[in-house]
């Protein structure tokens, strides 16, 4: 949104474009250090012929389903590429712009996506093989979060250099078209979570229910037809998903941060959100370099060392950018009659983003005290496992609601810290957003975080398969495996930390939208009305039903991305149960299982479940905004985020704390392995996959797409509202049009799933 200095006509001196283009530069050093640590990953050696065979198996199958989610994604890009151009704008080159990086926005998510997962299915097989040569605990943590380095490198790079590209074409109006960049970001990234996490969760639940629970064998026995779907599905939704998920995280946020810079600094406030997470490739490199493990060292401690230095040069070079590209007061850059303090704009924004860095490490803490196999909380899960399933899934519940009212807490005070280091709205919100900016400068480490742990897992489910890892390789394996999960449940936990800053950072983007659309129709609300009006927007009855109906979409959003998994978990044991029953000898290794028809179970499935969700994100807000207002909108948007957030963390941390129970108890503890403990764990576990996996994750693209739609919708929405062009008729035909739209595929969704339960011969005879 463009406000006050971007509507006299912001322009770039030459020095600005100067630091514009050293920005450029660094995001494109940031890809040439990506390819510098992709070509020693691949360099590695790649173990034996058994292991290479699985491996490829793999990748193919990973590759296939990437390609049929992009069909399917083409058809929603362009279907939203052109209704972009439908929606008001200042002038036909930003509504052209806005267009046209939606499209850049969504071709890098997906491209970071498909690097992530294709590179992992380059590293797991090196990874194993890593694990029985000489230094193999440390050479095989080194690939592993290198792997995720490169990834990193990426993400930041592309992320920083669209934006920086933006800037450099667009100057004034380049937050308007930033918006389109971070949504295609955002949809495309929505659309890989929610289609990854039904993959993967459809071939693990299929796999642990049959396998180790019917049949008692281990999780990667080659005799279970699921496990090769299982590895792919590791690929496409936790390294693919992730990938795009921690982009479109990096992405979204720059654009608040810009939208609401420029509002309240003009160049200088445009100029700074670049120049933060440029600093912070800087030191992801640092932090990426300088993992290693020590000799008897827990891969877990290397891993956070690295995170806690590199976020450390990040808050000391931030503080001195601050100092050195915001220097004077604020009553030297803005106006008096939106600023009214005497505070330093550079403390303000160095404080901001120390708020953000600080934030992520507080994240890491909490989300590895809750997920983690040494601490307390994961330990007591374990013990409830010797009175059975319904104990494991309850005491799980439990660390999840616990972990989310902390981690909420302590979003919140970072949030409202942030807040109040401004007397001006404008310039607190800016403030949030920079926050956002300080945490995301730590993101290269946290995506090579993410993708260690898939990995890891890929990387012992190989070596399990083809029976040519035994003895300290196999110890090695476990030991990264159980710190991957960790890993992942960190990473997620961080990830619905950025997604809350950078929603926050868009509700005030959104308010400065209508704010600006009132004043181009001649509303009955000025600015000063408006945020009067914003300010007691509570006490509204209608904006009270819009915070229901955007809680109320979280929940539904979850439970249609559960039911999505049930589905299609469920035809993977129907299948693979007719495969032990109809293959000859499979249990006695002398059949060989069908893994390509439990892959294309799991592909078909999946791309078909996600669209429902999909629907859901992008029309709740237009049913909301054109049915019901502005006012309700935003009380719709504050609902989602606050809902979201706390639904987030209890998904994630209640499958984390699940996840590494078993892996507790498959040490050794309480029985070890094939005891009832054990079962009962492997319970928990399946619960805890489409929570942590699955619905979770897809909370966070799922807000920032909310909020997205809404900031784009805002001005047609006052258009049709007040003015001369008003028509309620066109708003209610606009709401109705929404509502039938998501009640039709809510439908459908859940007449595919009568048909699958009641029955299943029929369901897997036609597959």
């Amino acid at each position: 949104m463009s406000g006050q200095f971007l509507a006299e006509g912001l322009t770039l001196t030459g020095g600005d474009r100067g630091v514009v283009a050293v920005v450029a530069v660094i995001a494109l050093a940031a890809l040439a250090v990506g390819y510098v640590l992709l070509k020693e990953v691949l360099a590695a050696g790649q173990g034996t012929v058994k292991m290479q065979e699985i491996a490829k198996a793999v990748q193919e199958g990973a590759a296939a389903y990437l390609k049929r989610q992009r069909n399917t994604l083409l058809i929603f890009g362009t279907a939203v590429f052109l209704l972009l151009f439908l929606l008001p704008a200042d002038s036909a080159s930003e509504r052209i712009g806005r267009s046209l990086f939606f499209l850049v926005g969504a071709v890098f998510s997906f491209t970071i996506g498909y690097l992530g997962m294709w590179l992992a299915t380059q590293a797991n097989l090196r990874v194993a093989a890593a694990s029985i040569e000489d230094g193999g605990r440390e050479k095989a943590t080194r690939i592993a979060f290198r792997t995720g380095g490169a990834v990193g490198m990426a993400t930041v790079g592309l992320g920083l250099f669209g934006a920086a590209i933006v800037v450099l074409v667009y100057t004034g109006t380049a937050p308007k078209v930033l918006e389109g960049f971070g949504f295609g970001a955002a949809l495309i990234a929505m659309f890989m979570r929610v289609g990854g996490g039904i993959f993967t969760k459809a071939a693990d639940v299929g796999a642990d229910l049959v396998g180790k629970v019917e049949q008692n064998i281990p999780e990667d026995d080659p005799r279970n037809a699921a496990t090769i779907a299982d590895n792919v599905g590791d690929n496409v939704g936790d390294c693919a998903g992730m990938a795009a998920d921690l982009f479109e995280s990096y992405a979204v946020t720059l654009v608040a941060a810009l939208i609401l810079g420029s509002t309240a600094f003009g160049a200088s406030g445009l100029l700074f959100p670049l120049i933060v997470p440029a600093l912070g490739v800087i030191t992801a490199m640092l932090g990426v370099y300088i993992t290693k493990v020590r000799p008897g060292e827990n891969g877990l401690t290397a891993i956070n060392r690295s995170f806690y230095i590199s976020a450390l040069f990040s808050a000391v070079l931030c503080t001195a950018a601050a100092f050195i590209f915001l220097p004077g007061s604020f009553s030297e850059l803005v106006g008096s009659t939106e600023t009214n303090t005497a505070g330093s704009p550079a403390v303000i924004a160095a404080v901001a983003v120390i708020i953000g860095i600080v934030l992520a490490g507080v994240i890491l803490w909490l989300t590895g005290y809750y997920t983690g196999t040494e601490h307390k909380p994961v330990k007591e899960v374990g013990k409830t496992s010797l009175t059975g399933a319904a104990t494991v899934i309850l005491s799980g519940i439990s660390v999840g609601f616990e972990s989310a009212v902390y981690t909420a807490i302590v979003i919140g005070a970072a949030v409202y810290g942030a807040f109040l280091l401004s007397g001006s709205v404008v310039v607190a919100l800016f403030a949030i957003a920079l926050a956002g900016c300080g945490l995301l400068t730590t993101v290269g480490v946290i995506v090579a975080m993410d993708t260690f742990g898939p990995v890891s897992d890929n990387a012992q489910g190989i070596a399990e398969m083809s029976g040519d890892v035994h003895g300290e390789g196999a110890q090695i394996l476990t030991e990264l495996d159980a710190v991957g999960n960790t890993t992942k449940a960190i990473t997620k936990g961080i990830a619905i930390a950025t997604a809350v800053l950078a929603a926050t950072a868009l509700f005030g983007s959104y308010q400065d939208a209508i704010r600006q659309a009132l004043g181009k129709v001649g509303g009955a609300l000025d600015a000063d009305s408006l945020s009067t009006s914003f300010s007691f927007i509570v006490f509204s009855p209608n904006v009270l039903v819009g915070i229901i109906i955007g809680a109320a979409v979280v929940f539904m959003f979850s439970g249609l991305a559960v039911n999505a998994v049930t589905r299609a978990a469920g035809a993977i044991v129907f299948e693979v149960r007719r495969q032990f029953r109809e293959i000859p000898g499979i249990m006695e290794g002398t059949g060989k299982p069908e893994y390509g028809r439990v892959v294309d179970i799991c592909t078909r499935d999946s791309l078909r479940e996600l669209a429902t969700p999909g629907l859901l994100a992008v029309l709740a807000p237009i049913a909301v905004g054109f049915g019901l207002g502005v006012g309700p909108l935003a009380g719709y948007l504050g609902g989602a985020i606050a809902t979201g957030t706390l639904m987030a963390v209890f998904l994630a941390n209640s499958g984390g704390a699940w996840d590494n129970a078993k892996k507790l108890v498959e040490d050794g503890n309480h029985g070890g392995k094939g005891s009832d403990a054990h079962a009962a764990t492997v319970i928990g576990d399946t619960v805890g996959d489409p929570f942590k996996d699955t619905a979770g994750p897809a909370i966070n693209p799922l807000i920032k797409v909310m909020n997205l739609v809404s900031v784009l919708i805002a001005p047609a929405i006052v258009t049709l509202s007040v003015g001369v062009d008003a028509s309620t008729g066109a708003r209610v035909g606009i709401a109705l049009g929404a509502v039938v739209l998501i009640v039709a595929a809510v439908v459908v969704s859940k007449r595919r799933g009568t048909a699958i339960a009641d029955t299943p011969a029929e369901t897997t005879a036609n597959v």
